[in-house]
């Protein structure tokens, strides 16, 4: 069984992910996936440098990833450029994963299936939600992100309402770990049962 595990950011999407693979679940984040598709030594760094130049580039000749981010936020033609390298590697990644996985159940993290209209992928869909003042200010926290640039973001991505309508699970992260560990525990109950 494949699941999707989503929501907005700074849900809590990682601290669920990293729960599960208590339980011996496999588990694989699309997001490191893309920021390891465009490593130095990766394929998808050197398409970045014929498609973009070395403007993104810092000292060390990694890609500055920050400036990237605000200049693809305002420009949806480079976004697209950008997805036409990164999604091809980051979909092989995860196939690969998925086939040698070993696990019970394969858990991917992906804060943009209903963005991407992606939700048939799945077996089953995992939403992790939470207020949204609770979202700005753990997203803002972890990036060093103001909370207007954090806030445009969520503004971006698809509304609490439109991922819950693809959820088959909903965890609500409002509280603290060991509510959220309860929660995972059950979901990993139920999926054990299923199968």
């Amino acid at each position: 069984m494949i699941i999707g595990l989503t929501g907005g950011i700074g849900s809590g999407k990682s601290t669920v992910g990293s729960l599960f693979k208590k339980h011996d679940i496999e588990v694989i984040d699309a997001d490191d996936c893309a920021r390891d598709a465009l490593n130095k030594s990766s394929s998808g760094y050197f398409e970045f440098i014929d498609k973009f130049g070395d403007s993104f580039l810092d000292k060390n000749n990694e890609i500055d990833r920050r400036k990237l981010r605000k200049y693809i936020f305002n420009n949806k033609e480079k976004q697209k450029e950008l997805e036409l390298i990164v999604h091809p590697i980051v979909r092989k990644t995860i196939a690969d994963f998925v086939l040698n996985s070993n696990s019970l159940y394969t858990i991917i993290i992906v804060p943009l299936i209903y963005e991407t209209d992606s939700a048939n992928n799945y077996d089953r869909i995992i939403v992790v939600d939470c207020d949204k003042e609770i979202q700005l200010k753990r997203a803002s926290s972890r990036d060093q992100s103001s909370p207007e640039e954090i806030l445009k973001i969520i503004n971006n991505q698809a509304s609490r309402e439109e991922r819950l309508s693809i959820a088959h699970d909903v965890i609500i992260n409002n509280t603290d770990i060991l509510d959220l560990e309860k929660q995972v525990h059950k979901l990993h109950t139920k999926y054990s049962k299923i199968l």
